[in-house]
């Protein structure tokens, strides 16, 4: 049996059993998975699933690392804009500071883009796998696929409306199949 999901690793890991089928393709939810970039690979990674296990006793899902990074980004713009006014920034000057800000989290490398004031980060997806040491299926770590954000966002200043921008880009750039 062959089968794919966009989210089959888009919950809390422990929320999928042992019965969760091997070797699906599975979509992370917020382009983020405990164990992607593996250990070793990616410090902030390893350092961030350690702490956060030791402290909730489970690891950390798409949510975890969303909000720790996100919080850390609002840090960092509130304390450059600080910087540059001398006082607590207003709304403006935070968003000023956000605008193109590129920050290192748990998942990789994250930026805002100035134009639509959304964050992104390179999009992955990867096979399920049982591995003894976890009591639940987990991404198979020799088996991501990690696809740019740029080859699959539409670029700053393409015309439309979201959530279609991107769809009408990637119709009218990209070149047709035909089989």
């Amino acid at each position: 049996m062959k089968f794919a999901t966009t989210l089959a690793l888009g919950v809390a890991p422990h929320a999928i059993g042992k019965d969760h089928p091997q070797g699906v393709i599975g979509g992370c939810h917020a382009n983020y998975y405990f164990t992607y970039p593996p250990q070793g690979r990616w410090p902030l990674n390893s350092d961030f699933v350690s702490r956060y296990y030791a402290r909730w006793k489970e690891y950390p899902n798409f949510q975890a690392e969303g909000a720790y990074t996100g919080l850390h980004m609002l840090k960092s713009a509130i304390e450059r804009a600080n910087k540059l006014t001398g006082e607590w920034p207003d709304d403006e000057a935070i968003i000023s500071q956000l605008e193109s800000l590129s920050y290192v989290g748990p998942g990789g490398y994250v930026y805002f883009r100035p134009d639509n004031h959304q964050g992104y980060k390179d999009a992955m997806t990867g096979f399920t796998k049982n591995y003894p040491a976890y009591q639940f299926q987990t991404m198979d770590t020799s088996r991501v696929i990690v696809v740019p954000i740029r080859s699959i966002t539409a670029p700053p200043g393409w015309k439309g409306n979201d959530p279609t921008r991107t769809y009408d880009w990637i119709n009218k750039t990209w070149p047709k199949v035909t089989g």
